[in-house]
């Protein structure tokens, strides 16, 4: 047990209670235990172990539905956030199409029972095999993002000739640098996606594409111009941009991506997909676009950020006086890659005393051979944290589980779906064998 720290006149915020908000939807507290959908969140792990994903399908179906309000049709769920068959069901349930970008994501897409009408393919290096998967089963939407991806299709296209030429967007590189991570953004002109705007490609591209010859139809371009954006007028900038040369196209569709920001810490602001469509659609009707314009937005960290927290078990304090304190855990950067590539927030909480004051700022570290292993810098918790307590991280659901790993072979952990006061397993956790599953 790491010792009380000295008293101190007055706690400053970020040594208070985890802020409500950064819990999901359903969570309550009672007598400083934390329940998520109605479950036990102790009990549980004592259950399922740890570390563990945990989320509440209540939040993710409400964050469903925010979306098909703001976006109508064109709300359109970007799967790399958080992906596997339950969240397919549950996607598909709610009235969502699907963004996938490869042929994994396709396949599971696919797998859970999403419409194949109801998917846009993305990807930057599709391949001849993926872009022949989607043509056969027939994709939705596939979004164009280089000359070769065009030369790709001219091979395939024939062969599976017999119905209507395949619907088409481009893919547009506006020039536009979001105020985000320069690993998430995507809308400068020294990009790999897309068509660049300034250099002519974006001209030349839909010169290509509408020639008589082309084996498919464009309907729409397509920007996308980074991830975890907080300026809402970063989005109405790009559009902004783009107008001039796509408006005089009269293309039916619009793409306007996804990225809306999402507050991991106290203090980060999260404006809603509400607010977010209302700016896009201003923008649209500003910069002349058809009235009847279909605007499809690809909201994936909105829908599932927030809904779900990760549980660790503390394995190690370590106290360096004068230097920090280190809490090990038996997670870290092979569940949450994400501390380690773009240097991202978290906050950290004991579930046993989930409304209780966090005095001791402590250094959160994973069970990696890696200095860089830390899955929250500069976290705060209770002074009486223990070896063997339960530590959470809330705000997981996006770009933990599918961005985790088997790094040093260790397992990757459980997905849980907690609800009514039940809990389902929608992945289990890897084993030893199934690290051996794939050796020759």
């Amino acid at each position: 047990m790491i010792p009380d720290p000295a008293p101190e006149a007055a706690a400053s915020p970020a040594e208070g209670p985890l802020p409500r908000h950064l819990l999901p939807d359903t969570a309550t507290i009672d007598g400083g235990r934390l329940a998520i959908g109605g479950v036990d969140v102790l009990d549980l792990c004592a259950e399922v172990g740890t570390p563990a994903f945990v989320y509440d399908e209540a939040h993710l179906r409400a964050r469903c539905r925010e979306a098909v309000a703001a976006w109508g049709e064109g709300a359109t769920y970007a799967s790399k956030a958080f992906w596997c068959r339950a969240m397919a069901r549950l996607v598909a349930e709610e009235g969502l199409g699907v963004d996938v970008s490869t042929g994994g994501e396709l396949h599971v897409a696919l797998a859970g029972g999403v419409p194949p009408d109801r998917l846009v393919l993305h990807g930057n290096n599709k391949s001849e095999a993926e872009l022949d998967a989607a043509l056969r089963v027939g994709v939705g939407r596939i979004v164009v993002d280089s000359f070769d991806e065009l030369d790709r299709l001219e091979r395939l296209v024939p062969r599976t000739a017999g119905g209507p030429r395949p619907a088409v967007w481009l893919r547009v590189t506006p020039g536009v640098e979001a105020h985000t991570h320069e690993y998430v953004r995507t809308g400068q002109e020294d990009s790999k996606f897309g068509f660049g705007l300034a250099s002519g490609a974006a001209a030349a591209a839909v010169d290509r594409v509408r020639s008589p010859r082309s084996p498919v139809e464009l309907v729409g371009l397509h920007v996308h111009i980074g991830s975890q954006i907080f300026a809402l007028a970063s989005f109405a900038r790009a559009l902004e941009v783009l107008a001039a040369f796509a408006v005089p196209l009269d293309l039916p569709e619009l793409g306007v991506g996804g990225g809306l920001g999402v507050g991991y810490v106290d203090g980060e602001p999260t404006p809603s997909m509400t607010e977010w469509a209302a700016t896009v659609r201003a923008a649209v009707r500003a910069a002349g676009w058809p009235e009847g314009v279909r605007i499809a937005a690809e909201p994936g960290r909105a829908v599932v950020a927030a809904a779900a927290v990760t549980c660790y078990r503390v394995g190690t304090i370590k106290q360096l006086p004068g230097i920090r304190t280190y809490v090990s855990v038996d997670g870290g950067m092979s569940d949450n890659p994400r501390p380690v590539l773009y240097g991202s927030g978290y906050e950290t909480f004991l579930p046993r005393a989930a409304d209780a004051p966090r005095p001791r700022r402590v250094t959160v570290v994973g069970k990696h051979c890696e200095s860089g292993d830390v899955i929250v810098r500069d976290g705060q918790l209770p002074g009486d944290v223990a070896v063997g307590d339960v530590l959470a991280t809330p705000v997981t659901g996006a770009y933990g589980h599918s961005m985790a790993s088997t790094y040093n072979k260790v397992p990757r952990p459980p997905v849980v779906f907690v609800a009514g006061g039940d809990a389902r397993t929608v992945v289990r956790r890897e084993t030893f064998d199934d690290l051996l599953a794939l050796d020759a």
